[in-house]
């Protein structure tokens, strides 16, 4: 198979890998892309870096791929993942807790995550939410429902 991101690193790129693997005080994916990076450099193949480093196909080429078009510093990186903006704020999380361990609505015995989620969206905390969302609120939370 022919290798399309082609690992060449510079005596300095060389050297700074080095130091990082000895270190040992480095984040383990940052260090496997070291790794692979320095043996891709001494030309193994995707095949031989797997067995040796029993690391995924597809992390030894993102990770040269990365390497190909960014530089170093990418290639040994990870960008940050985040998740969704939070839907409630300190307020908005106080007021659910505050309904949902208030009197359920006329004609219930308890409120629902549904009916939660609609007084929230009634009371125009939010535009939106999930019961879902206010499950997994309600949950963070040391407050008991029963």
């Amino acid at each position: 198979m022919k290798k399309v991101h082609i690992v060449q690193l510079t005596e300095e790129e060389r050297s700074s890998l080095l130091t990082l693997t000895q270190k040992g005080e480095t984040k383990a994916r940052r260090l496997r892309r070291a790794q692979v990076l320095l043996l891709a450099d001494k030309g193994r193949t995707d095949e031989e870096i797997r067995d040796v480093l029993s690391a995924s196909p597809t992390m030894i080429y993102r990770t040269r791929q990365k390497f190909a078009q960014e530089g170093l510093e990418a290639a040994l990186s990870e960008k940050p993942r985040c998740g969704g903006p939070r839907k409630l704020d300190a307020k908005g999380e106080a007021l659910l807790v505050a309904t949902a361990c208030s009197e359920a609505p006329d004609g219930r015995e308890s409120w629902t995550m549904q009916l939660l989620a609609d007084r929230l969206v009634t009371l125009k905390v939010v535009e939106t939410i999930s019961d879902e969302a206010v499950r997994l609120l309600l949950k963070k939370t040391s407050s008991s429902r029963g």
